[in-house]
Order: C-alpha cells, then sequence, then structure tokens
C-alpha cells in the first residue's frame, strides 16, 4: 500500500485556497491518485457551528462573536474531530487529503486577534500551538501570498457579507503573519508562494511544489 500525503494550502481570506485546493486535487486525480479535497472550518458538527459564528448567525448573549479563546477552543475541537472522522482514515488507506486550511489558520488568526485584545501574541501562538500538538502534521503547507488589498479586491467582486475576520486592518496583520509562517511552525515543511495572477499561474506554481512528494 502507498503512503498517504496531507497537503495544506493557507492564505489570507480571498488569496484563492479554495480555488487552488480544487485545481490541486483535480491534477492529482489526473495522476491515477485517491484525493480527497476538505476544509476548515470542516463540515463536522463542530465546524458547522463555527461556519455559523464566522457569518454573524451564532452570537454570545451581548450579540457579538466569541472571543478569540473560545474560537481557539472552538476551531481545535474542530480540528480534532475532522482528523480523526475524515483525514487520518483517507490518509491510512493510502489516499492523498488536501485541505483548504488547517492549524497554520488558528495560529494566524488567533494570535492576532489575541494581541487585539491586549495579549501578548507570542504567549497566544505558543498556547495554540499546544493546543493543536495532537493534530496531524501536514506532510507540505503551501501560503499563497497575496496582499492585503488585492485580496479585499477578490472578496468585494464576490458579493457576500464580509464574515468575521474579513477586516482590512487585520488582513494587513495576517498577510504579514503568513509571509513569515514558517518562523511560527519551524518543524512543518511551509513554502510560500507568490499568489498573484491567472488561477492557472497560481496553479502552476501550486504544484511545482507539491509534485515533489509524488514523484
Amino acid at each position: 500500500m502507498k503512503n498517504g500525503h496531507f497537503v495544506v494550502l493557507e492564505g489570507i481570506d480571498g488569496s484563492g485556497t479554495t480555488t487552488q485546493v480544487a485545481r490541486l486535487a483535480a491534477r492529482l486525480r489526473a495522476e491515477n491518485l485517491q484525493v480527497r479535497s476538505t476544509r476548515e472550518p470542516s463540515d463536522g458538527p463542530v465546524g458547522a457551528l463555527l461556519r455559523q459564528i464566522l457569518t454573524g448567525r451564532v452570537v454570545v448573549g451581548d450579540g457579538r462573536p466569541p472571543g478569540w479563546v473560545t474560537m481557539a477552543l472552538l476551531f481545535a475541537a474542530d480540528r480534532m474531530d475532522h482528523g480523526e472522522s475524515e483525514i487520518e482514515p483517507f490518509i491510512a488507506s493510502g489516499g492523498v487529503v488536501v485541505s483548504d486550511r488547517y492549524d497554520a489558520s488558528s495560529l494566524a488568526y488567533q494570535s492576532a486577534s489575541s494581541e487585539k485584545a491586549g495579549r501578548d501574541a507570542r504567549e497566544s501562538i505558543a498556547w495554540i500551538r499546544a493546543l493543536n500538538s495532537f493534530a496531524r502534521r501536514p506532510d507540505l503547507v503551501i501560503v499563497l501570498d497575496l496582499p492585503a488589498d488585492v485580496a479585499a479586491q477578490r472578496r468585494a467582486t464576490r458579493g457576500d457579507p464580509a464574515q468575521l475576520y474579513e477586516v482590512s486592518e487585520l488582513q494587513r496583520t495576517l498577510a504579514q503573519f503568513y509571509r513569515d509562517l514558517a518562523s511560527h511552525m519551524p518543524s512543518d515543511p511551509v513554502v510560500v508562494i507568490d499568489g498573484t495572477g491567472t488561477v492557472e499561474e497560481v496553479h502552476a506554481r501550486v504544484w511545482a511544489c507539491a509534485e515533489r512528494l509524488f514523484l
């Protein structure tokens, strides 16, 4: 049985992770590999709750979203459920899982939120890493690096209401965090690529990174 692989795409909102996950999964299937594309928040029960929070359909008592600690805990719970129910079994069967976001998103989004709340981001990052210490490690993390203003223009063209973290100031902070992701996740294979250009141009860069796993 072939060894399975776990590939994660990361980036700020509007960077194209969802599109590139679909393209990468299709390319791998064309190589006759068994592939499952997935996402976080997942489609599981905790993931469904998170999506309601992100779109403002679930709030706490005073009408605001839950704080960063609660969100970090929920994302970690969703991740463990996601891993146990979907990621681990498929990889164990020799398949390839390609995920739109993983724990790097928790490090980026919740640490930035904690800093906004007056906490030391370094302490928050250490805590979030510990919280996710039992999550399966990816074989490759590809970050799509895109300027925050370009990503904002892309989000605007979708016409959807802004979600919880889709605030320009926060997205600029997140973009810089993702550029430095390797320093926050030194044990993981992180590659930052240029996320500008056409879908096919970005896919070519993604594939140039990912194909090394399957040669």
